[in-house]
């Protein structure tokens, strides 16, 4: 020790891990400016609190603020806050955590580590926000005094061998962290932060509703000016907020030009406490169902922005959702720049989503036209969450919208379609494919109409894989009729006689196309039907596997044909009298491709079959 400065040695690996933690996590340089404004927020509010609590307390409160200062000339950006400050142990045990950490262990997993999330997660055990300032000064030097002492403390480092620590007696309250920055032209300093418009520009971005007031003078102004709005509107009571405020915060933080539909503000209190502001948009984006797209709501900690797309607190099916979510004390990873998937977070998201689904449900039930848009813009991404999201598939059932046969202009809830069952009826009835016009005029709508079973409409892409994946509504099986055989009540006829054999000639015919051929129950005007059995995948989620890449091995259905139709009863009396069997096998095929087309499905010789049905017709002329 020289004249009470005390020169500490960082370990000797320290300068490597350093330059580690500059170039490895930090992905957007400005960041440093957050962390040290974040620091002196956490410094104001740990004096206010302490001013409270302490009465005997020797510190001025009465314009607690942080200040912001450049020299262009001295290439310095000081960052200055009257807030709690620290005492010298404080100074040592804070600051020059990466000197007891013991970094030559760190080191050795960092390199024993062939993963870069794992690297960032061993790294992320450490205190480095403050050394985040190494990526833009050559020097960074701090003074500070802690409230209630006298004497202060100034440490300072150059990021490489040692820092010192002295004492100084005419240190202000608080904490002036003074950063000698890098030259302008050097290659790890991108940006000149000397310049008033690119603080200003970091401090809206980052540090905005920090609510202490973050000052800097401007050039040719008498007084500082203060650079943050400090309005976070999620931290104010939703009857002091106007309509028109949330509707231009909204399109700040969306980039939308349109108002929201509705809007969903909460607040989580006991041992998490958070504020979340939630918009639901009144029309889609065009990246809805993009892959590449961005997802998530910003994600604030004590008003400091942390990341603008948090995935983690939306689920993917509600990724249209935009806002805010303000925590007040949450696990974050390297300095809050890649958070921790800890229970604080699942907490919050579950929170989040059943509340999402409230407002919708709420919407529902009150405001119909707001609802009929959000399902209209919004629906088909809603129904993902029936697949991925089981806890509450529930409340999305009472809230998804289908269509079906029951009113061809306005969709129905599945609770309106149960109330409507008549007596007698044990399932849900639906058909999927690729429009309402198909499977309106498919075959297997047949009897269902004559019987007056509503059957829903699903087209949707979705709509194939979460029908199965659900099973039932409200104690009621979900049945596709087109799959497996169909129970519609005791009054059905009982089964025609005299057709085993056709249904034996045809099962061989047709085997390499059919697994069985037998006679249907749900068949009143078509010839034929082809019917899945009760777990084979449609001939629409088919092509949708295949329009996506991936090999369905082929599937063999089910011939099912209609023992009063003309066609099928004459194909009988040929095939019993010794009909020409070139003749028999021609309708035969005929009749099985009809039936397919009908479905859905694709022919395998598109040609063979107009040519066999060319030929038929020109006989009948």
């Amino acid at each position: 020790m020289s004249n009470g400065v005390e020169t500490l040695e960082f370990q000797a690996e320290a300068r490597q891990l350093l330059q580690l933690m500059v170039h490895s996590i930090y992905s957007n340089k400005d960041i440093f400016l957050r962390e040290l404004i974040s620091n002196a927020s956490d410094a104001l509010d740990k004096l206010r609190i302490s001013s409270l609590v302490d009465k005997e307390l020797v510190a001025d409160t009465s314009d607690l603020h942080v200040e912001l200062e450049v020299d262009k000339e001295r290439r310095t950006l000081t960052v200055r806050d009257n807030g709690i400050g620290m005492s010298r142990e404080e100074v040592v045990q804070l600051i020059g955590t990466i000197a007891k950490s013991g970094t030559g262990e760190l080191l050795r997993k960092l390199r024993e580590s062939q993963d870069a999330a794992a690297s960032r997660e061993l790294i992320g055990q450490f205190g480095v926000g403050f050394y985040s300032t190494f990526m833009v000064a050559d020097t960074v030097t701090l003074v500070t005094r802690r409230a209630g002492q006298s004497e202060g403390t100034r440490w300072e480092s150059t990021g490489e061998g040692t820092y010192t620590v002295e004492a100084v007696e005419d240190a202000p309250q608080g904490t002036t962290v003074t950063l000698h920055l890098k030259p302008e032209d050097s290659e790890d300093n991108l940006h000149d932060y000397t310049t008033e418009w690119k603080i200003r520009e970091i401090v809206k971005r980052y540090s905005d509703f920090i609510a202490w007031p973050i000052r800097m003078a401007a050039e040719g102004a008498d007084e500082p000016r203060t650079l943050n709005s400090m309005k976070a509107l999620w931290a104010r009571p939703r009857s002091e907020v106007a309509d028109e405020e949330y509707h231009e915060f909204y399109k700040h933080v969306s980039h939308d030009w349109a108002d929201p539909l509705d809007i969903v503000h909460m607040r989580g209190e006991g041992v998490f406490e958070y504020e979340a502001l939630l918009f639901i948009p009144s029309h889609a984006p065009f990246d809805l169902f993009m892959q590449e797209a961005r997802r998530g709501v910003q994600l604030y900690v004590k008003r400091v922005f942390i990341m603008d797309d948090c995935a983690a607190l939306i689920p993917h099916y509600l990724r249209f959702v935009k806002g805010v979510v303000d925590a007040h004390d949450l696990s974050l990873n390297i300095s809050r720049e890649i958070l921790q998937q800890d229970r604080q977070i699942q907490v919050v998201r579950r929170r989040l989503v059943k509340k999402v689904l409230a407002t919708v449900r709420d919407m529902m039930a009150n405001h119909a036209d707001r609802y009929e848009t959000f399902w209209r813009e919004f629906g088909r991404a809603v129904k993902e969450g029936l697949i991925e999201d089981e806890e509450n598939r529930e409340a999305i059932l009472d809230v998804v919208s289908l269509a079906s046969t029951h009113d061809a202009e306005s969709l129905t809830t599945l609770r309106g379609y149960v109330e409507r069952m008549p007596e007698g009826q044990s399932a849900v009835y639906y058909m999927t494919g690729e429009s309402r016009s198909m499977i309106e005029n498919s075959p297997h709508m047949e009897a269902f109409r004559a019987k007056g079973y509503e059957v829903l409409v699903l087209t949707d892409p979705v709509d194939e894989i979460w029908v199965d994946r659900v099973g039932e509504f409200d104690g009621k099986p979900l049945q596709s009729i087109a799959k497996g055989q169909v129970d519609l009540g005791a009054a059905q006829e009982e089964r025609p006689e005299g057709f085993d054999a056709l249904l034996a000639w045809l099962g061989e015919r047709l085997g390499d196309e059919v697994r069985e051929v037998r006679l249907s129950t749900r068949l009143t005007t078509s010839p034929a039907c082809i019917v899945g059995d009760e777990h084979d995948i449609t001939p629409t989620l088919e092509k949708l596997y295949r329009a996506m890449g991936q090999e369905v091995p082929p599937v063999k259905r089910i011939l099912e044909l209609n023992p009063t139709h003309p066609l099928v009863t004459g194909l009988r009396t040929a095939q019993e009298q010794g009909g020409a069997d070139e003749v028999l096998g021609e309708t035969a095929e005929l009749l099985y491709g009809m039936a397919l087309l009908a479905e859905g499905g694709d022919l395998k010789d598109p040609a063979r079959f107009s040519r066999l049905l060319a030929d038929r017709l020109a006989r009948t002329l």
